[in-house]
C-alpha cells in the first residue's frame, strides 16, 4: 500500500482530502503545519507529499527547500495544493522542484490523476535505476521514452582504465558524465606540495563527474581507478538533455548532490576533531560500506597504505602503526597489503 503524507493546516480541507485518498487504497499520514510535515516526512518516507503552499509555523516553500536538502526525501514526488490567487506563487514552488499542484478547491478525479500519474513515474524511474550497465541502459531509454528525447544516444562509448590509471584530471575541463559499470574509483586532491588527500569512494553503478558538469567549472578534483575499471561514458549534450526534460531524472541528481554535500561535511568534522585512531576504523568501515560483497562474512581488500594515509589524513607510517595496533587488538587481518576487517561492530564503537 503507498503512504501518502498530506500536510495541511485547514482542518477540513485536511479531513475531506484524507478521506478520499483512504477510501482510493492509499495509507495517509497527515499534519496540520509544515514544521510536523518535515518531521513525519524524515521518519516514515512517504511515496509521495501533497502539501498546501500558504501555511503557518512553516510555508509549503519551507518544508520542500529543508526535504530537497535531504537524500532520503530529496526524490519524493511533491505536489503544491495552492488557490487560484496564488498562482504567482506556484511557480515559485515548481522552480524549487516540486512536481506538480492542485488548485484548490479540486474534484476527486482530478486530485487521484495527479496522484496516479506522479507514483507511476516515481515508480518507473526507480525500477530502471538499478546499479549496473543494464540498469543506466533502461534509466535513460525510460528517460527518452518519457519526454520523447529523439536526440539521446543509443550506443554510449564503453572505456576500460587500468589499476592507477585517471579517468579525468583535476582542473580540467568536463565533456562527459562517467557511470561506473565495474571497478572502484577514487576521487582526490592534490595541495600545492604533492600531498593526496583521497575525498570519497566510488564502485559500481555510481556516477562521476557531474559536479562540475552542473556548476559548468573544471573538476574539483581527479578521478583514479583503484582497480582494472569499466566506465560508460554519457555525452554532455545528452545529459543535459535529460536533467532539462525530465524532472524526475533531474531529482536523482539533487539526491546524488545532497549525498555528496553531507559526505564531504562529515569527512571535513572527522578530520578536524577526530583522533588517527578513529579515523583509521572510520576509513575501514566506509571502505567495508562501499566495496563488501553481501555473500561473504568478512571484508577484504587490498588498500595501498599510501591510500589509505590519503583517506585518513596522516602519514603513511601512522598508518601502518594504528594497523598494526588494531591487528593486535584481534580487530582486523593483514596480509600483504590486504586488509580483513574481523570485528566490526568493535571499529564501530569507536566512533560513538
Amino acid at each position: 500500500m503507498k503512504k501518502i503524507l498530506l500536510i495541511e493546516d485547514n482542518f477540513e480541507v485536511r479531513e475531506n482530502t484524507a478521506e478520499i485518498l483512504e477510501l482510493s487504497g492509499y495509507d495517509v499520514v497527515t499534519a496540520e503545519n509544515g514544521k510536523v510535515g518535515v518531521r513525519l516526512a524524515q521518519q516514515q518516507t512517504p511515496d509521495l507529499i501533497i502539501c498546501d503552499i500558504m501555511m503557518p509555523e512553516l510555508d509549503g516553500y519551507g518544508v520542500l527547500r529543508i526535504l530537497n536538502q535531504n537524500p532520503k526525501t530529496a526524490t519524493i514526488p511533491f505536489v503544491f495544493l495552492t488557490a487560484k490567487a496564488e498562482k504567482s506563487d506556484f511557480r515559485k514552488g515548481m522552480n524549487l522542484g516540486a512536481d506538480d499542484y492542485l488548485t484548490k478547491p479540486f474534484e476527486d478525479v482530478e486530485l487521484m490523476e495527479v496522484i496516479e500519474m506522479r507514483l507511476k513515474k516515481s515508480e518507473q524511474l526507480n525500477k530502471v535505476f538499478e546499479n549496473n550497465e543494464e540498469g543506466l541502459r533502461s534509466f535513460i531509454n525510460e528517460a527518452r521514452g518519457m519526454q520523447e528525447l529523439q536526440a539521446l544516444s543509443e550506443n554510449r562509448e564503453t572505456r576500460h582504465y587500468r589499476k592507477k590509471d585517471f579517468i579525468f584530471h583535476e582542473a580540467g575541463y568536463p565533456k562527459q558524465v562517467y557511470f561506473i559499470n565495474k571497478g572502484k574509483v577514487k576521487m582526490s586532491k592534490t595541495n600545492d606540495d604533492g600531498r593526496e588527500f583521497i575525498v570519497s569512494l566510488h564502485g559500481e553503478g555510481d556516477f562521476i563527474g557531474y559536479l562540475a558538469m552542473l556548476q559548468n567549472t573544471t573538476y574539483p578534483e581527479s578521478a583514479i581507478a583503484l582497480e582494472n575499471t569499466e566506465i560508460s561514458i554519457i555525452p554532455r549534450a545528452d545529459f543535459f538533455q535529460l536533467l532539462h526534460n525530465n524532472r524526475d531524472v533531474a531529482n536523482r541528481f539533487i539526491k546524488l548532490l545532497a549525498s555528496n554535500v553531507l559526505e564531504k561535511e562529515e569527512r571535513l568534522l572527522e578530520l578536524a576533531y577526530n583522533s588517527v585512531r578513529k579515523r583509521v576504523a572510520d576509513a575501514l568501515l566506509r571502505l567495508q560500506e562501499r566495496y563488501k560483497d553481501d555473500d561473504k562474512k568478512f571484508f577484504t581488500m587490498a588498500v595501498p597504505r599510501d591510500d589509505l594515509a590519503s583517506m585518513v589524513g596522516t602519514a603513511k607510517e601512522t598508518v601502518i602503526r594504528t594497523l598494526s595496533d588494531f591487528k593486535a587488538e584481534g580487530l582486523i587481518e593483514v596480509h600483504g597489503s590486504k586488509i580483513t576487517v574481523k570485528k566490526t561492530k568493535d571499529l564501530q564503537s569507536m566512533l560513538n
